[in-house]
């Protein structure tokens, strides 16, 4: 997690202010800063005080400040090495003192904080140290007194001998008044009749704070992510051995900085953020959860902080977000080709300016990648470099195998799947893209998956989609990662594998009949032009066999060979003119699809026993007049087409 709070959580002593400190861009957190925090203070009122403690309680906060011991103030002017180190902090903190508008040096550095707060956008903290806001603002009581001294000092080192020089001094003393008006505008700390340590402690939280909030990871080339939300991580955490005690310790801890809170239990740990954090106004980020006990565990709730606060919430898990009825679900889109190609280029040439050699072989990888960020940051820095043919031999590669960084970060949505969950998701990526969503979850139904409820667990994940015909879809790589998953079952042996759907495989096993107990699926689509012909033995030792597609895949021998599990029997362009009798005693079958097929009758008996769901036949017009007939005398339902 990353928390921050808003700048307008400061001590309740703060002045009102309508002018709180710029906070700084994501940009800036790529800048290479010197220190984190410039004092800016009036050393003979403050050094070997209040400005001693503070320094101490921020170096121990592991906050790198820089004061200057009057080292690097010489001459008339602000020397330039403190100018350089002004502009290289992040944070500066002027302690308005008694006398430090006597001194011309802190002007001078006021004037250029001030500067910096506009120009790097900085963020600038004053501390009014027993000193009266107003008198700041306004230049009033002791602060007017400096500045009579200083308008004096013009008039007599300058008078009207050097109007010149007197015009410089009257517009530099203009400037200093701005300045001080400016930082006195900005909310920050008095210190009023507090305890010095609790107010010095309250500085560093602020501090703190205010630099935990600027640590945000930004991608290395950032490309289309203005309407698009990443960061920071908790499942992993969550894992671990005591990981919800050490989330909630970081919670607390981050907020709460420099104090460090110790949770021995999940439940004292609920409780601690609620008293503690529960008042705050806050921005917690929360990254990668997949379980609602994880966000329970850091009381993650629609009122768990302070008014005003915001939660943000990535996950793969819709459903987790519906449950705490969040204000908005923003789905992250794919990249667009404009925003992949660019992307992709970044990565792969470290610019926006591709060789043009490339230019036919980059669009390739990129339509391969379908606008998935991760796929075109991975292959973009793994082809960064490398020769066209290197490029051409990854690209057929990647036909066979995902790249495996990538297959282990979408394997993790996978892994978080229970057993019938990966069953369903694995049949849809060898068998079942772009069919009907009813038609397989009835097949499904019949394999005994819960297919209903299973289903919708996979589109609340975003591992499946449903297009505006009712058809199954899914990304390409999310595809790609499953059938991976199922070649890994026997890289080397096919037969083995619990899914057959490559061509190539599929052949090699039929043709060799080396078909075993462990398939369940099989697919084969050829051609009605590929005129191949296979024997029905293939199937012999394919007992568990509950998945077969063979369109237009000629078959020699007898079907009683099938296997006794089927439940669904897919086979277009079926050759035979009648279904033969062995498919009458598939006990389990609930559909078959006989499109483009041969048939001429059905079977050939009159009687039907089995109580099959769902017949799915094309026929030209004069053969379907005969199966109405036929059908009249039977209670099975049934759908067909006219072609």
């Amino acid at each position: 997690m990353k928390p921050s709070s808003s700048s307008s959580s400061l001590p309740p002593s703060s002045p009102s202010s309508s002018s709180p400190p710029l906070v700084p861009p994501s940009s800036s957190s790529s800048q290479h800063w010197i220190y984190d925090v410039f004092l800016s203070f009036r050393g003979e009122d403050t050094r070997r005080t209040f400005t001693d403690h503070l320094y101490v309680a921020l170096d121990r906060a592991g906050v790198r400040t820089f004061r200057d011991a009057e080292g690097l103030r010489r001459g008339e002017n602000i020397a330039r090495e403190l100018l350089r180190i002004i502009q290289g902090c992040r944070i500066s903190v002027i302690i308005f003192s008694d006398k430090y508008a006597d001194s011309r040096w802190c002007l001078d550095e006021l004037e250029e904080i001030m500067k910096c707060r506009i120009k790097l956008r900085q963020l600038v903290f004053p501390i009014f140290y027993h000193v009266d806001p107003s008198d700041v603002r306004n230049q009033t009581g002791i602060f007017a007194h400096a500045f009579q001294k200083h308008e004096a000092e013009k008039t007599t080192r300058w008078g009207d001998k050097f109007p010149e020089k007197s015009q410089y001094g009257t517009e530099k003393i203009a400037r200093w008044r701005a300045a001080l008006k400016g930082a006195a505008d900005l909310a920050g700390f008095d210190i009023a009749d507090r305890h010095e340590a609790e107010f010095i402690n309250n500085i560093v939280e602020e501090i703190c704070r205010q630099l935990t909030s600027t640590y945000l990871n930004v991608a290395v080339y950032p490309v289309a992510i203005d309407s698009r939300v990443e960061d920071i991580n908790v499942r992993e955490t969550a894992k671990d051995s005591n990981g919800k005690t050490t989330l909630q310790e970081r919670l607390l801890s981050d907020i709460l900085r420099p104090t460090k809170i110790v949770v021995d239990d999940v439940s004292r740990g609920v409780n601690v953020i609620k008293e503690r954090l529960g008042s705050k106004k806050v921005l917690v980020i929360v990254d990668d959860v997949d379980d609602v006990d994880q966000l329970n565990a850091l009381a993650i709730h629609r009122d768990s902080f302070g008014q005003g606060s915001r939660i943000i919430i990535t996950t793969r898990d819709r459903h987790l977000l519906e449950l705490l009825e969040v204000d908005t679900i923003h789905l992250t889109q794919k990249m667009n080709e404009e925003e992949a190609l660019e992307l992709f280029t970044c990565h792969a040439f470290q610019n926006r300016c591709p060789n043009e050699d490339y230019t036919e072989l980059l669009r390739r990888v990129v339509s391969y990648c379908g606008g998935l960020p991760l796929a075109l940051e991975v292959l973009g820095s793994f082809l960064s470099k490398r020769s066209i043919g290197e490029w051409k031999s990854t690209l057929k590669k990647l036909k066979k195998l995902p790249h495996v960084k990538i297959q282990s970060k979408l394997r993790i949505s996978f892994d978080s799947l229970d057993e019938f969950q990966r069953n369903i998701f694995l049949h849809i990526c060898c068998f079942f893209i772009g069919m009907d969503k009813n038609y397989v979850i009835q097949i499904l139904e019949g394999c005994g998956l819960f297919a209903e409820i299973e289903f919708s667990v996979l589109l609340q994940r975003c591992l499946v989609t449903v297009n505006e015909k009712n058809k199954l879809m899914m990304h390409d790589l999310l595809r790609d990662m499953g059938r991976e998953v199922v070649r890994e079952e026997s890289p080397n042996r096919p037969e083995r594998r619990s899914r057959l759907w490559q061509q190539e495989d599929v052949i090699d096993v039929m043709t060799d009949k080396s078909g075993t107990e462990e398939t369940e699926g099989l697919a084969l689509n050829l051609q009605r032009s590929d005129n191949m012909s296979f024997s029905t033995e293939a199937f012999r030792n394919m007992k568990r066999l509950k998945l077969l597609q063979l369109n237009y895949v000629q078959l020699t021998g007898d079907c009683d060979e099938f296997s006794k599990k089927l439940r669904w029997l897919c086979l277009r362009g079926f050759c035979l003119q009648v279904i033969p009798k062995e498919f009458l005693d598939e006990p389990y079958l609930v559909s078959i699809d006989l499109q483009y097929s041969n048939l001429v009758r059905v079977w050939e008996y009159t009687r039907v026993d089995q109580d099959f769901q769902t017949f799915s036949f094309w026929f030209i017009t004069y053969i379907i007049l005969d199966l109405l007939f036929f059908f009249l005398d039977f209670d099975i339902s049934f759908s067909f087409g006219v072609v």
